[in-house]
């Protein structure tokens, strides 16, 4: 039996338990929330990013056209391919935003003049 690990969603407050060997989007989808998109599966779509803001993890391959090396040195990383390795804190990104209730605490956007 695999490793289990708790992954708190800073967007929603909601938090899942995720084992070592399943990526983070199937943990997110065994919430049961509605509208969460998923794509592909295999980090070539880009629809599932998430910003890791603590905790260890395994991250696979994933496109370069959606995730930037210097995304993924700030923790931006697809959900689909990353693997707990700790206790996780992450903030869903782009079109995960909506299915979670909006941006995560300090990362709304600032009003346009």
């Amino acid at each position: 039996m695999s490793e289990k690990f708790l992954v708190h969603i800073e967007n929603s407050a909601e938090e899942y338990f995720c084992a070592a060997d399943q990526d983070l989007l199937r943990g997110m989808e065994a919430l049961g929330r509605r509208g969460i998109p998923v794509g592909c599966r295999g980090g070539g779509c880009g629809v599932c990013k998430v910003q890791i803001t603590a905790g260890e993890y395994e991250a696979r391959k994933m496109s370069r056209s959606y995730v930037s090396a210097e995304e993924i040195a700030q923790g931006i990383v697809l959900a689909c391919r990353v693997y707990p390795r700790s206790e996780i804190r992450l903030a869903v990104q782009g079109k995960m935003i909506k299915a979670f209730g909006g941006p995560a605490p300090g990362q709304e956007k600032a009003p346009k003049p």
